[in-house]
């Protein structure tokens, strides 16, 4: 679903990615591990060009996503394929809850009646595990949802674009241990239908949700395989400290 080749990102003079080439097959959690600095949100925002609204940001190379080079979309199809959630959950907090997740669809005209909307928003909720508990909250305001209900509800909002990738950033990280296990849980199941992106710094999250895990440490890409490999028998004396704690 996803090809990096010889990807460079520059922050001024400051080179924050360095050659990274790496393979996403389609229907996986592939999740991009390593310490704080390492390049790994840096990386998740080039792919759907979020990097692009950095000054002083340069990248060099080519990033497909279905085949396409995103480089060379426009925009707005990037960001319509590539769903983002990001660490602390960032909902519209006066905006109902239905509203949020129907924002998308209007504003990009992918459905054509109030009826097609309320199913979409309904089959978005139900995916990321939040109808249940809000359907018959729907117009109230999404600040009055807990922390992880807010993060639920912008999975689902990404959802509701009908994306191929979503890309997730820290996603657990300002959430209590209940509301981590229910976001990991959705995590798995939403690979049934697009492909995730995860960044994570806790090997232990990696471990249990990943398909793939790739290693970043200091803007290179160290090592990628198989969630049992790498946690198993890591190839690189990098990845093996990083994950036992020996560098952080």
């Amino acid at each position: 679903m996803i090809t990096i080749k010889d990807l460079n990102v520059w922050y001024r003079d400051n080179k924050i990615l360095d050659n990274i080439n790496l393979d996403v097959p389609r229907n996986v959690i592939l999740t991009i591990m390593g310490p704080s600095g390492s390049g790994k949100s840096t990386l998740l925002r080039a792919i759907n060009r979020l990097i692009e609204i950095y000054p002083g940001v340069r990248v060099e190379g080519e990033i497909y996503v279905d085949g396409v080079n995103v480089f060379k979309a426009r925009t707005e199809d990037v960001r319509r394929n590539i769903g983002m959630v990001f660490q602390i959950p960032n909902p519209i907090p006066n905006m109902s809850i239905f509203d949020n997740v129907a924002l998308g669809p209007k504003l990009n005209k992918l459905v054509k009646s109030e009826s097609e909307l309320r199913d979409i928003v309904k089959w978005a909720l139900e995916k990321a595990y939040l109808w249940d508990e809000v359907k018959n909250r729907l117009k109230e305001p999404a600040a009055k949802l807990s922390g992880g209900q807010q993060q639920r509800l912008c999975i689902a909002r990404a959802l509701a674009m009908k994306p191929k990738v979503i890309l997730m950033d820290e996603p657990t990280s300002n959430l209590d241990p209940v509301a981590t296990n229910r976001i990991e849980e959705l995590m798995v199941e939403l690979k049934k239908i697009v492909t995730v992106v995860l960044v994570t710094h806790n090997p232990a999250q990696a471990a249990r949700v990943s398909d793939y895990v790739a290693f970043l440490y200091k803007g290179r890409l160290v090592e990628v395989g198989s969630s049992s490999q790498i946690f198993t028998s890591p190839k690189n004396e990098l990845t093996e400290k990083y994950i036992t704690g020996r560098i952080g």
